[in-house]
């Protein structure tokens, strides 16, 4: 098992991620490739305190880049987790 710092590796702020956030208590964090629901779980019970109701991960491909050469290029895949904490738990992130 990982340590759980090595799990979490930032926290996503987009549109959808603070509607989500408003609207249902999830927060949407980068993660490790290699980690699981559970590893995830963990790890952000143990970094910020708070009980976790639910984990919803997804891999996210690399976007195909191309830069003014014939061969195309590509950013790194990563892997997305949509964390819902219990009802009266949030998260001060910003």
């Amino acid at each position: 098992m990982k340590d759980i710092y090595q799990v979490i590796d930032t926290v996503l702020i987009s549109e959808k991620a603070t509607l989500l956030q408003e609207e249902n208590n999830e927060y949407v964090f980068k993660v490790a490739r290699d980690a699981n629901k559970l590893a995830v779980k963990r790890a952000i019970e143990e970094l910020f305190g708070k009980k976790v109701a639910t984990v919803r991960t997804l891999n996210v491909q690399g976007k195909k880049k191309r830069n003014r050469r014939a061969d195309a290029g590509r950013t790194a895949h990563w892997k997305k987790a949509i964390v819902r904490l219990k009802d009266g738990e949030s998260l001060d992130l910003v």
